[in-house]
């Protein structure tokens, strides 16, 4: 999968599941559903989601939270074509 592609799936799947503004997940969760060649990318992906400012970094004490960023909801919509 290339990069595009994969930040298409983890944009997809936060909106999918709510993870908006308030609500977050584990960065960790984003891999599931993903064959295990591609998972190491998905943080790669994540983390240049969070320098575009889509993602929203949570961090706590057990490890990084992100949520999608409503500010950012045309971003958003083209990942989402």
């Amino acid at each position: 999968m290339e990069k595009e592609q994969l930040k298409c799936f983890v944009v997809k799947k936060l909106f999918q599941h709510g993870y908006i503004g308030g609500r977050h997940t584990d960065i960790e969760n984003l891999k599931k559903g993903l064959p295990g060649h591609v998972k190491g990318d998905v943080k790669e992906a994540a983390q240049e989601l969070i320098k575009e400012e889509i993602l929203i970094p949570k961090p706590t004490s057990y490890g990084l939270h992100v949520s999608l960023n409503p500010r950012k909801r045309q971003e958003i919509d083209k990942y989402l074509k």
